[in-house]
C-alpha cells in the first residue's frame, strides 16, 4: 500500500530487529531457523514481521532438521592459486569447529555468485565470500538475510576479513619510486572488482603525492594468459615500471616482455601482489606483496562461527584488518636513463 508521499518502503530484517529490539543477525535465525531461537524471543520476532508486513526477499526454507553443519565458501576462480591459501585456511578452522566446508567457484560473475547464494541456501549455515564481485547494495542486503563474512572486500555493515594490500601497494609504489622510477602504470584487473578500484585509488594518490605519473592500463582478467595483452599494453604506454592487480598478471607479461627484448628489470620493472606459489620461481623471481590468506581464512571462520553462536549482538566481533608487506625479489631494479 502507498502513503499520500509515495510508494511504501519495503521492511528489512534491520527493520524488523529494531522494533522487536534484538539483533538482525537473531531476527535471520528466528525466520530461516526457528529451532535455534527461544519460543519467547521468536514469538516477538514473528509478530514485529507480520507488524510491519515482511515478506523475505530470497523466499528461503527453513534448514533441514538433522542436516550436517556447513558452511559455503565462494571464490571467484578456484584455479587462481591467491585462494589456495584461503581454502586452506577456511577447511582446517571449520573442521576444528565441526562444520564441513562447500566450496564454490562463482567463475568471476556476480549474477552466479548471487544466485548460488539464493538457490543454495537451504544447504548452509552461512557463508564467506571471498573477493565478492556482487554490488555494496546487494551484499549489504544478503548480509541482513544470511549470516556471512567477506574476506577482502569492506562494505559498510557487513562483517569482514581485510586483507590491508592499500599500504602493500604503497609501498611497492615507493619502492619503485626509490629506484628512480617516474613513470609508472597500474595493470588493472576485472572492474567488477572491489580490490581493483581501491587499489587503483591508492596509488593514484600516492602517486599524487610523489608528483609522479600514474597510468592505468587494461582491465585484464587476473590470469595467466591476459600478460600477452598486459605486457604490450606496459610496452605501448613507454613506461619504465608496473604494479599488476595480481601475480598472475605480472608473472604472464614477463616472457612476452623477453620476447620483444624487454628486459626485466633493467628495462622495465614488475610487481605483483599477492606472492602466490612460484612467485619466487619464475624468470626474474617476483618482486611482490605478500599476503596472509590462509590466515585469512582462518579469521572469516573464527567471526562466522561467533556469530552464528551469538545470542547478543554485542559479543559479535565484525572485522579484522590483516597486514601485507613487500617481499622484494629480481625483477624491479633502478630505471635506467635512455
Amino acid at each position: 500500500m502507498d502513503s499520500p508521499t509515495g510508494p511504501r518502503r519495503t521492511p528489512t530484517l534491520a527493520d524488523i530487529a529494531a522494533l522487536s529490539g534484538v539483533a538482525t543477525s537473531t531476527v535471520s535465525r528466528a525466520l530461516s531457523e526457528p529451532r535455534r531461537v527461544n519460543d519467547a524471543t521468536r514469538g516477538r520476532i514473528e509478530r514485529a514481521a507480520a507488524e510491519l508486513g515482511y515478506v523475505s526477499r530470497t523466499r528461503v526454507r527453513p534448514l533441514p532438521a538433522g542436516r550436517p553443519r556447513a558452511i559455503a565458501v565462494l571464490v571467484s576462480d578456484v584455479t587462481n592459486p591467491f585462494y589456495f591459501g584461503i581454502v586452506r585456511g577456511t577447511q582446517h578452522q571449520l573442521k576444528a569447529a565441526g562444520y564441513q566446508q562447500i566450496l564454490v567457484d562463482t567463475e568471476e560473475s556476480d549474477e552466479l555468485e548471487d544466485d548460488i547464494l539464493r538457490k543454495l541456501r537451504s544447504s548452509f549455515d552461512g557463508a564467506i565470500l571471498a573477493a565478492s564481485r556482487l554490488t555494496d547494495r546487494r551484499l549489504t542486503a544478503l548480509s541482513e538475510e544470511l549470516p556471512l563474512i567477506a574476506i577482502n572486500r569492506q562494505t559498510r555493515g557487513v562483517p569482514n576479513v581485510f586483507i590491508d594490500t592499500p599500504t602493500g601497494f604503497q609501498q611497492a609504489l615507493t619502492h619503485l619510486v626509490s629506484l628512480g622510477h617516474r613513470d609508472i602504470a597500474y595493470l588493472a584487473g576485472p572492474d567488477a572488482s572491489w580490490a581493483n578500484e581501491t587499489r587503483w585509488r591508492t596509488l593514484a594518490r600516492a602517486a599524487a603525492g610523489h608528483g609522479i605519473s600514474m597510468r592505468r592500463l587494461g582491465p585484464f582478467l587476473p590470469s595467466y594468459d591476459p600478460g600477452v595483452a598486459a605486457a604490450d599494453a606496459a610496452i605501448a604506454a613507454g613506461v619504465t615500471a608496473c604494479i599488476a592487480f595480481n601475480d598472475l598478471i605480472a608473472i604472464g607479461m614477463l616472457r612476452p616482455l623477453a620476447e620483444r627484448g624487454v628486459r626485466v628489470p633493467q628495462d622495465m620493472s614488475v610487481v605483483g601482489c599477492d606472492d602466490i606459489f612460484g612467485a619466487d620461481f619464475c624468470n626474474p623471481p617476483l618482486t611482490t606483496l605478500t599476503q596472509p590468506t590462509e590466515r585469512a581464512g582462518r579469521t572469516a571462520v573464527d567471526i562466522l562461527v561467533s556469530r552464528l553462536n551469538a545470542h547478543d549482538e554485542r559479543e559479535m566481533r565484525r572485522s579484522a584488518t590483516l597486514p601485507t608487506h613487500l617481499t622484494v625479489r629480481a625483477s624491479s631494479g633502478p630505471h635506467a636513463a635512455p
